[in-house]
Protein backbone atom coordinates (compact mmCIF):
# COMPACT_ATOMS: atom_id res chain seq x y z
CA UNK A 1 0.00 0.00 0.00
CA UNK A 2 2.76 2.51 1.08
CA UNK A 3 4.35 1.68 -2.61
CA UNK A 4 1.57 2.34 -4.05
CA UNK A 5 0.40 6.04 -2.22
CA UNK A 6 4.12 6.63 -2.95
CA UNK A 7 3.83 6.24 -7.25
CA UNK A 8 0.42 8.07 -6.89
CA UNK A 9 2.11 10.92 -5.00
CA UNK A 10 5.00 11.10 -7.81
CA UNK A 11 2.76 10.61 -10.46
CA UNK A 12 0.71 13.62 -8.98
CA UNK A 13 4.15 15.82 -8.51
CA UNK A 14 5.61 15.17 -11.85
CA UNK A 15 2.35 15.14 -14.15
CA UNK A 16 3.22 19.29 -14.40
CA UNK A 17 6.63 18.50 -15.68
CA UNK A 18 5.54 14.92 -17.45
CA UNK A 19 2.52 16.23 -19.71
CA UNK A 20 1.47 20.02 -19.36
CA UNK A 21 4.75 21.67 -19.75
CA UNK A 22 6.04 19.52 -22.37
CA UNK A 23 2.36 19.87 -24.10
CA UNK A 24 3.06 23.99 -23.68
CA UNK A 25 5.87 23.36 -25.47
CA UNK A 26 5.37 21.61 -27.66
CA UNK A 27 2.40 24.07 -28.59
CA UNK A 28 5.07 27.13 -28.74
CA UNK A 29 7.42 25.50 -31.22
CA UNK A 30 4.83 24.36 -33.70
CA UNK A 31 3.05 28.13 -33.28
CA UNK A 32 6.92 29.68 -34.32
CA UNK A 33 7.21 26.85 -37.13
CA UNK A 34 3.87 28.03 -38.50
CA UNK A 35 4.22 31.30 -37.90
CA UNK A 36 7.98 31.59 -39.33
CA UNK A 37 6.32 29.43 -42.40
CA UNK A 38 3.52 31.76 -43.07
CA UNK A 39 6.06 35.26 -42.63
CA UNK A 40 8.71 33.40 -45.10
CA UNK A 41 6.27 32.92 -47.54
CA UNK A 42 4.34 36.24 -47.42
CA UNK A 43 7.94 37.90 -47.65
CA UNK A 44 8.81 35.42 -51.14
CA UNK A 45 6.03 36.50 -52.30
CA UNK A 46 6.61 40.11 -52.06
CA UNK A 47 9.90 40.15 -52.90
CA UNK A 48 10.40 37.11 -55.64
CA UNK A 49 8.68 36.47 -59.10
CA UNK A 50 6.03 33.68 -59.44
CA UNK A 51 6.80 33.02 -62.85
CA UNK A 52 9.55 33.21 -65.41
CA UNK A 53 7.61 36.59 -66.74
CA UNK A 54 6.12 38.03 -64.01
CA UNK A 55 7.61 40.18 -61.23
CA UNK A 56 7.54 40.21 -57.65
CA UNK A 57 5.57 42.93 -56.01
CA UNK A 58 8.58 44.95 -53.95
CA UNK A 59 10.54 44.78 -57.40
CA UNK A 60 7.69 46.35 -59.41
CA UNK A 61 7.27 49.05 -56.60
CA UNK A 62 11.14 49.07 -56.51
CA UNK A 63 11.66 49.94 -60.84
CA UNK A 64 8.75 52.86 -60.68
CA UNK A 65 11.21 54.67 -58.86
CA UNK A 66 13.89 54.44 -60.75
CA UNK A 67 14.48 57.49 -63.24
CA UNK A 68 12.61 57.70 -66.61
CA UNK A 69 14.69 57.59 -69.87
CA UNK A 70 15.52 54.27 -70.72
CA UNK A 71 14.04 50.86 -69.94
CA UNK A 72 16.97 48.13 -69.55
CA UNK A 73 17.00 44.86 -68.86
CA UNK A 74 19.89 46.18 -66.31
CA UNK A 75 16.73 48.23 -64.47
CA UNK A 76 14.79 44.95 -63.79
CA UNK A 77 17.87 43.05 -62.93
CA UNK A 78 19.02 45.50 -60.22
CA UNK A 79 15.51 45.91 -59.21
CA UNK A 80 15.19 42.08 -58.38
CA UNK A 81 18.25 41.58 -56.98
CA UNK A 82 17.56 44.67 -54.51
CA UNK A 83 13.98 42.94 -53.74
CA UNK A 84 16.35 39.52 -53.10
CA UNK A 85 18.64 41.12 -50.66
CA UNK A 86 15.95 42.91 -49.03
CA UNK A 87 13.90 39.66 -49.05
CA UNK A 88 17.15 37.60 -47.34
CA UNK A 89 16.94 40.75 -44.78
CA UNK A 90 13.41 40.36 -43.66
CA UNK A 91 13.56 36.82 -43.45
CA UNK A 92 16.34 36.62 -41.11
CA UNK A 93 15.19 39.55 -39.02
CA UNK A 94 11.51 37.27 -38.53
CA UNK A 95 13.62 33.79 -37.75
CA UNK A 96 16.13 35.50 -35.33
CA UNK A 97 12.65 37.69 -33.52
CA UNK A 98 10.35 34.52 -33.29
CA UNK A 99 13.34 32.38 -31.64
CA UNK A 100 14.13 34.94 -29.32
CA UNK A 101 10.54 34.99 -28.39
CA UNK A 102 10.10 31.18 -28.29
CA UNK A 103 13.08 30.44 -25.95
CA UNK A 104 12.01 33.30 -23.30
CA UNK A 105 8.50 31.48 -23.83
CA UNK A 106 9.96 28.41 -23.12
CA UNK A 107 12.35 29.88 -20.56
CA UNK A 108 8.99 30.81 -18.51
CA UNK A 109 7.37 27.62 -18.49
CA UNK A 110 10.15 26.01 -17.54
CA UNK A 111 9.66 28.22 -14.16
CA UNK A 112 13.00 30.39 -15.20
CA UNK A 113 12.51 34.04 -14.22
CA UNK A 114 13.38 35.52 -17.46
CA UNK A 115 13.87 38.98 -16.11
CA UNK A 116 17.07 38.83 -15.35
CA UNK A 117 17.87 37.31 -19.23
CA UNK A 118 15.97 40.40 -20.56
CA UNK A 119 18.02 43.07 -18.26
CA UNK A 120 21.24 41.16 -19.53
CA UNK A 121 20.33 41.37 -22.93
CA UNK A 122 20.15 45.46 -22.72
CA UNK A 123 22.82 45.36 -20.92
CA UNK A 124 24.97 43.49 -23.77
CA UNK A 125 22.84 45.19 -26.19
CA UNK A 126 24.22 48.67 -24.73
CA UNK A 127 27.74 46.83 -25.10
CA UNK A 128 27.71 45.95 -28.54
CA UNK A 129 25.81 49.29 -29.04
CA UNK A 130 29.35 50.84 -28.15
CA UNK A 131 31.45 48.49 -29.35
CA UNK A 132 30.56 47.71 -32.70
CA UNK A 133 29.29 50.85 -33.96
CA UNK A 134 30.81 50.71 -37.31
CA UNK A 135 29.48 47.23 -38.01
CA UNK A 136 26.23 48.81 -36.97
CA UNK A 137 26.15 51.43 -39.24
CA UNK A 138 27.95 49.67 -42.07
CA UNK A 139 24.32 47.39 -41.97
CA UNK A 140 22.04 50.06 -41.19
CA UNK A 141 24.05 52.18 -44.94
CA UNK A 142 23.51 49.04 -46.32
CA UNK A 143 19.78 48.48 -45.82
CA UNK A 144 19.55 52.63 -46.57
CA UNK A 145 21.39 51.97 -49.70
CA UNK A 146 19.55 49.26 -51.22
CA UNK A 147 15.62 50.74 -50.13
CA UNK A 148 16.89 53.67 -51.98
CA UNK A 149 18.23 52.27 -54.61
CA UNK A 150 21.94 54.11 -54.76
CA UNK A 151 23.69 51.69 -57.01
CA UNK A 152 23.46 48.08 -57.96
CA UNK A 153 25.63 44.84 -59.60
CA UNK A 154 26.54 46.27 -62.75
CA UNK A 155 26.71 49.97 -62.56
CA UNK A 156 29.84 52.24 -62.46
CA UNK A 157 30.09 54.17 -59.52
CA UNK A 158 32.51 56.49 -57.89
CA UNK A 159 32.49 56.42 -54.10
CA UNK A 160 35.65 58.59 -53.78
CA UNK A 161 38.78 56.13 -53.25
CA UNK A 162 37.22 53.68 -55.88
CA UNK A 163 35.80 54.07 -59.34
CA UNK A 164 34.84 51.17 -61.37
CA UNK A 165 31.95 48.52 -61.57
CA UNK A 166 30.16 46.95 -58.42
CA UNK A 167 30.56 43.27 -58.77
CA UNK A 168 28.49 42.54 -55.32
CA UNK A 169 26.07 44.95 -53.00
CA UNK A 170 25.84 43.55 -49.16
CA UNK A 171 24.95 44.93 -46.12
CA UNK A 172 27.96 45.48 -44.57
CA UNK A 173 30.34 45.63 -47.70
CA UNK A 174 30.00 46.43 -51.66
CA UNK A 175 33.22 44.91 -53.88
CA UNK A 176 33.84 47.38 -56.81
CA UNK A 177 36.43 46.27 -59.68
CA UNK A 178 38.22 48.96 -61.11
CA UNK A 179 39.90 49.43 -64.45
CA UNK A 180 42.74 48.40 -63.85
CA UNK A 181 41.28 44.62 -62.18
CA UNK A 182 41.68 46.09 -58.79
CA UNK A 183 38.51 44.65 -56.87
CA UNK A 184 38.31 46.95 -54.07
CA UNK A 185 36.35 46.13 -50.83
CA UNK A 186 34.40 49.48 -49.91
CA UNK A 187 32.18 49.28 -46.50
CA UNK A 188 29.04 50.96 -46.84
CA UNK A 189 29.49 52.95 -43.53
CA UNK A 190 32.87 54.83 -45.17
CA UNK A 191 30.54 55.57 -48.46
CA UNK A 192 30.07 59.38 -47.91
CA UNK A 193 28.72 59.89 -51.83
CA UNK A 194 28.05 57.84 -54.43
CA UNK A 195 28.40 59.02 -58.24
CA UNK A 196 26.25 56.56 -60.12
CA UNK A 197 27.36 56.75 -63.58
CA UNK A 198 25.06 53.65 -64.99
CA UNK A 199 21.35 55.15 -63.42
CA UNK A 200 18.44 56.31 -65.47
CA UNK A 201 20.79 57.75 -68.30
CA UNK A 202 23.93 58.95 -69.24
CA UNK A 203 25.29 62.33 -71.88
CA UNK A 204 28.44 61.64 -74.05
CA UNK A 205 30.51 64.56 -73.85
CA UNK A 206 32.41 65.31 -76.57
CA UNK A 207 35.24 68.14 -76.23
CA UNK A 208 36.88 69.08 -79.97
CA UNK A 209 40.00 71.28 -79.58
CA UNK A 210 40.79 73.54 -82.71
CA UNK A 211 43.02 76.24 -83.42
CA UNK A 212 42.68 79.48 -83.20
CA UNK A 213 43.24 80.36 -86.65
CA UNK A 214 40.45 77.88 -87.92
CA UNK A 215 36.88 79.03 -88.75
CA UNK A 216 34.97 78.00 -86.10
CA UNK A 217 31.46 78.22 -87.80
CA UNK A 218 32.85 75.88 -90.67
CA UNK A 219 34.51 73.59 -87.78
CA UNK A 220 30.89 73.41 -85.91
CA UNK A 221 29.04 72.63 -88.92
CA UNK A 222 31.61 69.94 -89.82
CA UNK A 223 31.42 68.53 -86.50
CA UNK A 224 28.25 68.13 -85.95
CA UNK A 225 27.23 66.87 -88.99
CA UNK A 226 29.91 63.93 -88.54
CA UNK A 227 28.56 63.19 -85.29
CA UNK A 228 24.92 62.88 -86.63
CA UNK A 229 26.25 60.55 -89.44
CA UNK A 230 28.22 58.67 -86.83
CA UNK A 231 25.18 58.60 -84.77
CA UNK A 232 23.36 56.29 -87.00
CA UNK A 233 25.99 53.56 -87.17
CA UNK A 234 24.81 50.19 -86.26
CA UNK A 235 27.28 49.81 -83.49
CA UNK A 236 26.19 52.72 -81.44
CA UNK A 237 22.71 53.49 -82.78
CA UNK A 238 20.73 51.67 -80.32
CA UNK A 239 22.72 53.23 -77.39
CA UNK A 240 21.94 57.24 -78.14
CA UNK A 241 18.63 58.08 -76.85
CA UNK A 242 18.49 61.71 -78.33
CA UNK A 243 20.21 63.34 -81.63
CA UNK A 244 23.66 64.91 -80.73
CA UNK A 245 23.75 68.50 -79.52
CA UNK A 246 26.63 70.82 -80.84
CA UNK A 247 26.77 73.08 -77.75
CA UNK A 248 29.01 75.48 -79.46
CA UNK A 249 32.37 76.58 -78.29
CA UNK A 250 32.76 75.35 -74.24
CA UNK A 251 36.09 77.03 -73.80
CA UNK A 252 38.99 79.05 -74.96
CA UNK A 253 42.64 79.52 -74.16
CA UNK A 254 46.18 80.83 -75.41
CA UNK A 255 46.52 77.06 -77.21
CA UNK A 256 43.03 76.28 -78.48
CA UNK A 257 39.62 76.63 -78.58
CA UNK A 258 36.83 73.62 -77.83
CA UNK A 259 33.88 73.12 -79.03
CA UNK A 260 31.62 70.89 -77.06
CA UNK A 261 29.12 68.02 -78.29
CA UNK A 262 26.72 66.24 -75.96
CA UNK A 263 24.18 63.37 -76.99
CA UNK A 264 22.21 61.40 -74.13
CA UNK A 265 22.86 57.70 -74.23
CA UNK A 266 22.18 54.54 -72.31
CA UNK A 267 23.22 54.10 -69.02
CA UNK A 268 26.97 52.61 -69.19
CA UNK A 269 27.81 52.90 -72.70
CA UNK A 270 28.55 56.96 -72.92
CA UNK A 271 32.44 56.09 -72.93
CA UNK A 272 31.67 53.92 -76.07
CA UNK A 273 29.66 56.26 -77.91
CA UNK A 274 32.22 59.20 -76.70
CA UNK A 275 34.75 57.09 -78.87
CA UNK A 276 32.98 56.64 -81.77
CA UNK A 277 32.04 60.13 -82.10
CA UNK A 278 35.40 62.12 -81.51
CA UNK A 279 36.59 59.10 -84.03
CA UNK A 280 33.92 60.87 -86.83
CA UNK A 281 34.82 64.65 -85.92
CA UNK A 282 38.23 64.64 -85.24
CA UNK A 283 38.59 62.45 -89.19
CA UNK A 284 36.05 64.65 -90.79
CA UNK A 285 38.30 67.96 -89.42
CA UNK A 286 41.37 66.18 -90.91
CA UNK A 287 39.05 65.91 -94.56
CA UNK A 288 38.03 69.53 -94.48
CA UNK A 289 41.52 70.48 -93.39
CA UNK A 290 40.17 72.34 -90.01
CA UNK A 291 43.72 72.51 -88.08
CA UNK A 292 44.32 70.91 -84.72
CA UNK A 293 45.64 73.70 -82.08
CA UNK A 294 49.35 71.87 -82.12
CA UNK A 295 49.54 72.09 -86.18
CA UNK A 296 49.04 76.03 -85.94
CA UNK A 297 51.51 76.42 -82.55
CA UNK A 298 54.26 74.37 -84.65
CA UNK A 299 53.43 75.92 -87.67
CA UNK A 300 54.06 79.81 -86.00
CA UNK A 301 57.49 78.48 -83.90
CA UNK A 302 60.21 80.31 -85.50
CA UNK A 303 63.50 77.86 -86.62
CA UNK A 304 66.25 78.24 -84.46
CA UNK A 305 69.53 80.01 -85.80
Amino acid sequence: MFSSMLAFELTETNRDWLIQRPAQIAIYIVMALVLRFILHRLIRRMTRPRGSSEKSTLSRSLRQRTPRGVKDAMVSARSAQRATTIGSVLESTVSIVILVWVVLQILGILGVNVAPFIASAGVIGVALGFGAQNLVRDFLSGIFMLLEDQYGVGDVVDVGEATGTVESVGLRVTTIRDINGTLWYCRNGEILRVGNMSQGYAVAVVDLPISHSANVHRACEVALSAVLAAAEDAAIADDILEPPEMLGVNSVTAASVTLRITARVKPGRQWAVQRALNRAALTAFENEGIEAPFLSVLSSTPPNL
